[in-house]
């Protein structure tokens, strides 16, 4: 218990409404439990197509406004995921904040549950950077309202390979487009960031032929990989500049932005990063100006909510991995489209998932 008192004066202006992320968001909620420590939030962006569901992560954010514009961004960009990939979800998210190494633990996991589960199914949450399908299965514990548990307890399990497998699905059509063959054989790949996803990725095109060039901030994980899948790797920030054919960001977001893009040689962008632009507007015009071909993130990366989505439709594996092999066919639709209308890719594809919004909203007010 403390008894100081904060001067208004101290406090930011409009520290959640005026945030820059902030776009009409339905509902912000800040979970705190002080017996074990979690300190979380959860964003729900809209709901007009269903429920929002979306993965927590669990991060060591700089400060609390950092996981505050995280939260907004990450689950607005959820609404426009499932909306393109005809998904009758709406869009969520959830941060904790906390080292996942050595903060978290199945109390945590429980009490973060019961928040989740205080909102009686308006969202559903699933597993994310820094969470394992353990974690679902423990969140699972308290509250029904959780996807991604394991497939022994009837769940869809580690969605990072069906992820992994749509932006594969992406980056081929993207390379269709822009290369006129979506064979990635020979094609120079750098890929950014080698988690659960960024590994699968990497396997796929290996298996393909594509020369693949690992990026990572573990030195550790980067050695295992390049004997694994015989792959060159380059360390640090400044890759850039690298000449490569394709650029995977599977990392964090925002590695799109003034700087990187006036350095980027590669004539494709598709990663499973999520807002991998850091200005949407901005850099998306930037891409299209150099002529890269950029896949939009929050389609081609939906493979782990078409997936987790499974467990609330009640659809199989093989349902699953039909929708997830049309991120293909939809990724070209978007391309086409942006070149007809001559606008951005990302703008393409936010155009299409807002119309199908609209005309939800439209059936639900008449």
């Amino acid at each position: 218990m403390t008894s100081e008192i904060i001067d208004s004066k101290d406090l930011k202006n409009d520290p959640v409404f005026g945030q820059l992320s902030f776009d009409n968001h339905e509902q912000i909620v800040f979970c705190n439990d002080e017996d074990t420590g979690l300190k979380a939030i959860i964003g729900i962006h809209n709901t007009t197509l269903g429920p929002a569901l979306g993965g927590t992560r669990m991060w060591q954010y700089k400060s609390e406004w950092e996981a505050l514009n995280d939260v907004l961004r990450l689950s607005r960009g959820m609404t426009f995921k499932s909306a393109i990939t005809g998904l009758n979800l709406g869009g969520g998210k959830a941060v904790i904040i906390g080292d996942a190494k050595t903060q978290k633990n199945d109390n945590l996991m429980r009490k973060f549950g019961e928040f989740v589960n205080s909102l009686s199914g308006k969202y559903i949450t699933a597993e994310d950077v820094g969470m394992e399908t353990r974690d679902m299965d423990i969140i699972r514990e308290v509250t029904p309202h959780v996807t991604g548990v394991s497939e022994s307890i009837g769940g869809s399990g580690n969605p990072s390979p069906v992820t992994a497998y749509g932006v594969y699905m992406g980056m081929k059509a993207a390379a269709k487009y822009k290369f006129g063959s979506d064979n990635l054989a020979g094609k120079k790949i750098l890929v950014q960031g080698v988690g659960h996803v960024g590994e699968t990725l990497v396997k796929h095109i290996t298996d393909e032929g594509a020369k693949v060039i690992l990026n990572d901030i573990s030195e550790a994980r980067l050695e295992e990989l390049s004997k694994k899948y015989n792959a060159n790797v380059v360390l640090g920030n400044d890759i850039y500049g690298l000449d490569v054919d394709i650029y995977a960001p599977c990392a964090l977001g925002a590695t799109l932005n003034d700087t990187t893009i006036n350095q980027l040689q590669a004539k494709v962008v598709a990663g499973a990063a999520n807002n991998q632009l850091a200005n949407e507007i901005k850099h998306g015009k930037l891409l299209q100006e150099k002529g890269i071909a950029y896949a939009p993130d929050f389609l081609i990366n939906a493979g782990g909510i078409i997936n987790v989505y499974a467990e609330v439709a009640g659809y199989g594996k093989d349902e699953s991995k039909k929708r997830t092999e049309n991120i293909y066919n939809t990724t070209l639709e978007i391309f086409d489209l942006a070149q007809k209308e001559n606008i951005t890719t990302h703008r393409a594809a936010l155009n299409i998932a807002q119309a199908r919004i609209n005309a939800r909203k439209k059936e639900q007010n008449s």
